[in-house]
């Protein structure tokens, strides 16, 4: 369905297109990672997808794959698409970056920690 110039969709093409299931795009829909309209059509409820939402999908398919949160998508999300500033996304991810980093110095020391315990636990099952 063309409207203006832009290109929409129902979601079911939109699943086809993008490959992920209608779940998976309603879940995205109700976190705020994507957004849809309400068709034109007054006889149904269904949403229309711009054409937009295809690469807006594989950034958050993408992020998901790396292990980022939905919360932390939503947060990336507003600064890639919600914004015309580049600075402003230049920020969030430095932040998150600086954010991930020091969780991992944090599990780096946890590991650390627990593999003193193990060689402590080892050490008293040697002596028995």
């Amino acid at each position: 369905m063309v409207h203006g110039l832009e290109v929409l969709m129902k979601i079911g093409e939109l699943s086809e297109r993008s490959g992920l299931s209608r779940d998976t795009i309603r879940l995205y829909e109700k976190n705020d990672l994507i957004s849809s309209s309400a068709s034109q059509s007054e006889t149904n409820n269904y949403r229309d997808y711009s054409d937009d939402v295809l690469l807006q999908l594989k950034f958050v398919s993408s992020g998901r794959e790396a292990g980022i949160s939905i919360s932390d998508l939503r947060e990336l999300m507003k600064a890639f698409f919600g914004s015309c500033d580049p600075s402003e996304a230049e920020n969030v991810i430095v932040a998150k970056t600086a954010e991930l980093k020091e969780r991992v110095s944090q599990i780096e020391n946890v590991i650390v920690f627990l593999d003193a315990a193990l060689v402590k636990v080892r050490e008293g099952l040697d002596e028995t």
